[in-house]
């Protein structure tokens, strides 16, 4: 199989598909990876670690799309990518179709393979190439709270963790998964006050035993976020429903609830977003202000540290990544059930429902293209 590695064009996405060590492994396997020049450059692999490992650089994206079997990414196409797509070709990246509807048209138009990173499923419902980068994005979620609740970048002027005679900044986490854990755990460690919501008393019970005691748990409902708002610094968000849009758990109407300066910092904005008055900014663009809220709603948070978030991606995509390359899509799909589920569109049909729910489309299973 010809596999290709395109250079990254999302505002300051600096993270690469694969790295040397994964081409290295295609290579050894018989297939041939097509490597854009200078694709790996902003997570610090050059094109002549790319050479070593086998892989054969060329200059453009056209020629990538134009010559690869499977294109490997990390983000979703997006609008100057969609010509260069080419129908029963594979794409195996981060697609977050529920989010929008005109890339979901505009893969439905291209009729390629679509393998979503997002709902490849274990058979325990976890999703492996979510978490890495839902580790990350939760990490850095109070880093970029803490530094926006800064005077200067437009906040209340208050330090997260406080200092000895001054209140720590209160710390709303919304939902108990990958995100909300990693991001209670780092706010927590900051000193601040955290309580973080899941609907999931199993859930809350093992937050309450491993975090610290300065966390305190809730069962999240429309009233206890209501309440807890009053006293909010900084909201994050990080609710997820595998491959559909998140539920909206602050209405526009609530964040008259929130102190002035305060901020969100929603996760899950990749998904549509946690709270009504999100919608997708950039690194180049971050911010954007709300009724007196600070609102950072970066779709691709983790591209802003790629030397970090690269290798922790490529360590959860690089199996897949072979099986796919090995076996080809329908076969590797059908050996294993966790790439199955990552199948969302297949030759313009839409074959994940979540997908087809988010816009009132219609959906086709997966089983008419695999038997």
């Amino acid at each position: 199989m010809i596999v290709g590695l395109p250079k990254e064009i999302k505002n300051n996405e600096k993270r690469v598909g694969l790295v040397p060590g994964t081409v290295a492994e295609l290579v050894r396997n018989g297939h041939t990876v097509l490597v854009q020049d200078t694709a790996g450059i902003g997570s610090g692999f050059s094109n002549d670690d790319y050479i070593k490992a086998g892989g054969q650089i060329v200059a453009t994206a056209a020629d990538v799309y134009g010559g690869a079997d499977m294109i490997v990414k990390v983000k979703e196409p997006i609008e100057p990518e969609y010509p260069l797509i080419r129908e029963n070709q594979v794409l195996f990246t981060y697609f977050h179709f529920a989010a929008s509807q005109e890339l979901t048209e505009a893969m439905m138009q291209r009729k390629a393979v679509c393998i979503a990173y997002e709902t490849v499923m274990k058979n325990d419902g976890s999703l492996p190439l979510l978490i890495p980068m839902s580790e990350v994005a939760g990490r850095m979620a109070p880093q970029e709270g803490a530094k926006y609740l800064e005077h200067p970048m437009g906040g209340r002027g208050i330090l997260l963790g406080g200092v000895p005679g001054t209140q720590p900044a209160r710390v709303l986490v919304l939902g108990g998964g990958i995100v909300g854990t990693n991001a209670a755990k780092i706010a927590a460690g900051f000193g601040a006050r955290v309580t973080i919501f899941d609907t999931n008393l199993y859930r809350l019970r093992y937050l309450d035993d491993v975090m610290p005691k300065n966390v305190t748990t809730m069962k999240s409902n429309p009233f206890n976020i209501a309440h807890q708002l009053e006293h909010a610094d900084l909201v994050i968000g990080g609710v997820l429903i595998a491959g559909a849009k998140a539920p909206k758990l602050i209405t526009r109407d609530m964040l008259s609830l929130m102190k002035e300066g305060s901020v969100i910092v929603d996760v899950s904005v990749d998904q549509g977003g946690c709270i009504e008055t999100c919608r997708p900014t950039t690194h180049a663009d971050p911010t954007y202000v709300v009724d007196g809220v600070v609102h950072y709603c970066v779709a691709n948070m983790p591209g802003a540290v790629p030397f970090t978030s690269t290798i922790a991606l490529t360590n959860a995509t690089s199996d897949y990544t072979l099986q796919l390359a090995n076996l080809g899509w329908k076969e590797a799909c059908k050996q294993n059930k966790e790439l199955m589920y990552g199948l969302n569109m297949i030759g313009g049909e839409i074959v994940y429902d979540a997908v087809a729910e988010a816009f009132g489309f219609s959906s086709t299973s997966v089983d008419a293209f695999l038997n």
